[in-house]
C-alpha cells in the first residue's frame, strides 16, 4: 500500500506546481445550495482546506437533492461558477427525487459519467476527495485518478450497500454482491479512507482492506457562529406564537432511517397539551405518507414546513424548546451521528435523541439533551413534556453547555486540524520543492545527474 501520493504526471499541470501550495479537488454529487449533511460538511471542509493553505476546486452535480430545483441550469450540461474563491464545476444529473431503486441508480450513474467531463475541465490537483454515498461515484474517482495519477481519498458518510440492505431498499442479491465488491475495491485502492462516525471507521478497519492509520475521522460538525440570531423572523413568530406554544423541532430529511412515526406517536400521547407543537422542517421520501398519517390521526399540532435554505434555519432554532433527533432501532445505526444535532447545540438548543449507540454517548457528553429508546413514543412524549416545562435557569444552563460543547469538540476548525494531520507529515508541494533543491525529480534523477 502506498504511503504517499503518486506525483507522476502525464503532461498535466497541477495547481500547486503553479502556486507552490498543495491542492485538492472535491468530487461530490451534493454541494450547497443543496441541503443535507454531506453538502454542508463538504463546503465546510473546502473552507478549512483554504484556511490551511490549500488550493481547492469542486466538481458537483446540478442542484437536485430532496426536490431542490434551480431553473438557471435548465437545458445545460455543464456550468462553471464559484463558491467564494473556490472554482465549482456543475454537471448534468438525471433527477429522481423519489422513485424506484432503478431510477435512483440512473441518477447516480448519470453523474458518474458527467462528472468526468467536469474533472477534465479543471487543473489536476494533488488529492481527489470523493464523497460516498453514492458509492458509485468512486468509479469516477478511480478512473480519473489512474489516468491523471491523482490519489483519491474516499469519504464515507454511510456504509453502502449495508445501510440500503438494512432498510430494505435493496433486495436483489446480484446487485448487493456487485456493490459490496465495488465497495471493497475502492477501499483497497484509496490513498486514505475518511469516516464520518466512529462506527463507520471501525467497520472499515474491520474489513482489513485499509491500514488502520489510513482511516481518517471527520465527523459532522458545525460553524458555531452560523446558527444564532438576535431577533427571530417576525413572520415565524406570528405564525407559531412561541409565547403561547412550546415548539419542538425536527429539521432535515424526512426519510426511512429516521423512523419519524415515533413523533406522531408522541404527539398523540400529548393530546392533553395543546401548547406543545411538533414542527417538521424539510422534505424526503416519507413526507407525504407521514403528513397523511398525521391527518388521519387528527394531529393538528404536527406542522409540516417545506425545505428551507440553510440561512433560514437559525430562525427556526431560535423558537425551539428542543430539537428531536430520531433514528430507527437497527445495529447499523449504532454508529450513526445525525448531523442535525450540532447546529441545534450551536444555537443553544438541547437535543432529544430517540435512538441508541454512538449518538447517545455524544448527547450524554454534551450536557444539553436526553436520550430515549428508539421507537418508544411514550418515552419521547415524556421527554418532550419535561422540556416543555423546563424552568428558565435550567434552559439557560443547557444552552451554555450546548454552545461550549460544539465550540470545543465539533467546530470545523478543530475537526479539520485533526483530519489534515492524517494525510502525512509533508504536503505534496513540499516534497517536490525538496526534490528540486536536491537536483532530482520524484520520478528519479535529473538529466544533469
Amino acid at each position: 500500500m502506498k504511503t504517499r501520493p503518486d506525483s507522476r504526471k502525464w503532461g498535466d499541470k497541477r495547481i500547486s506546481d503553479k502556486k507552490g501550495r498543495p491542492s485538492i479537488t472535491i468530487l461530490t454529487q451534493y454541494y450547497p445550495p443543496e441541503p443535507g449533511a454531506a453538502s454542508i460538511r463538504l463546503q465546510a471542509m473546502a473552507q478549512e482546506f483554504l484556511r490551511h493553505g490549500y488550493d481547492v476546486q469542486v466538481v458537483t452535480a446540478f442542484p437536485h437533492h430532496l426536490g431542490y430545483r434551480d431553473h438557471r441550469y435548465a437545458g445545460k450540461f455543464l456550468s462553471v461558477e464559484t463558491d467564494g474563491p473556490i472554482p465549482v464545476i456543475r454537471t448534468w444529473v438525471f433527477t429522481a427525487p423519489s422513485g424506484t431503486f432503478w431510477r435512483r441508480l440512473i441518477n447516480y450513474f448519470s453523474f458518474v459519467c458527467s462528472s468526468l467531463f467536469g474533472l477534465w475541465r479543471l487543473p489536476t490537483s494533488d488529492y481527489l476527495l470523493v464523497e460516498s454515498p453514492p458509492l458509485f461515484l468512486g468509479i469516477a474517482a478511480y478512473l480519473y485518478g489512474r489516468i491523471r495519477r491523482v490519489p483519491y481519498i474516499l469519504s464515507v458518510s454511510d456504509l453502502w450497500p449495508a445501510s440500503a440492505v438494512a432498510l430494505g431498499l435493496v433486495k436483489n442479491r446480484s446487485a448487493i454482491r456487485l456493490s459490496e465488491n465495488l465497495e471493497h475495491f475502492l477501499y483497497r485502492h484509496a490513498y486514505r479512507v475518511s469516516a464520518v462516525t466512529e462506527g463507520i471507521r471501525d467497520a472499515i478497519r474491520a474489513t482489513g482492506l485499509v491500514e488502520p492509520t489510513h482511516v481518517l475521522f471527520a465527523p459532522n460538525g458545525v460553524d458555531p457562529t452560523r446558527f444564532t440570531v438576535e431577533t427571530p423572523d417576525e413572520g415565524l413568530v406570528r405564525r407559531l406564537d412561541p409565547a403561547h406554544h412550546r415548539i419542538f423541532l425536527y429539521p432535515g430529511t424526512l426519510g426511512y432511517a429516521q423512523g419519524l412515526e415515533v413523533l406522531l406517536d408522541a404527539a398523540e400521547r400529548l393530546s392533553d397539551r395543546p401548547d406543545i407543537v411538533f414542527l417538521l422542517v424539510g422534505d424526503g421520501p416519507v413526507r407525504e405518507e407521514l403528513a397523511a398519517e398525521a391527518r388521519r390521526r387528527g394531529l393538528r399540532r404536527v406542522i409540516f414546513d417545506g425545505l428551507q435554505p440553510l440561512e433560514r434555519m437559525p430562525h427556526y432554532f431560535a423558537l425551539a424548546r428542543a430539537v428531536i433527533v430520531p433514528l430507527r432501532r437497527h445495529p447499523l445505526f449504532a454508529g450513526a451521528r445525525p448531523s442535525k444535532a450540532f447546529p441545534a447545540w450551536a444555537a443553544g438548543v438541547p437535543v432529544i435523541f430517540s435512538g441508541e449507540g454512538e449518538m447517545a454517548t455524544v448527547v450524554g457528553e454534551s450536557g444539553a439533551g436526553v436520550t430515549v429508546p428508539p421507537g418508544d413514543g411514550a418515552a419521547l412524549a415524556e421527554a418532550v413534556r419535561r422540556y416543555a416545562d423546563l424552568d428558565a435557569a435550567e434552559r439557560e444552563r443547557q444552552a451554555a453547555n450546548a454552545r461550549r460543547f460544539v465550540r470545543e469538540q465539533y467546530s470545523w476548525e478543530s475537526i479539520m486540524n485533526r483530519w489534515l494531520s492524517g494525510l502525512g507529515p509533508e504536503s505534496p508541494s513540499e516534497r517536490r520543492l525538496d526534490a528540486a533543491r536536491a537536483g532530482r525529480t520524484e520520478e528519479g534523477p535529473t538529466s544533469a545527474s
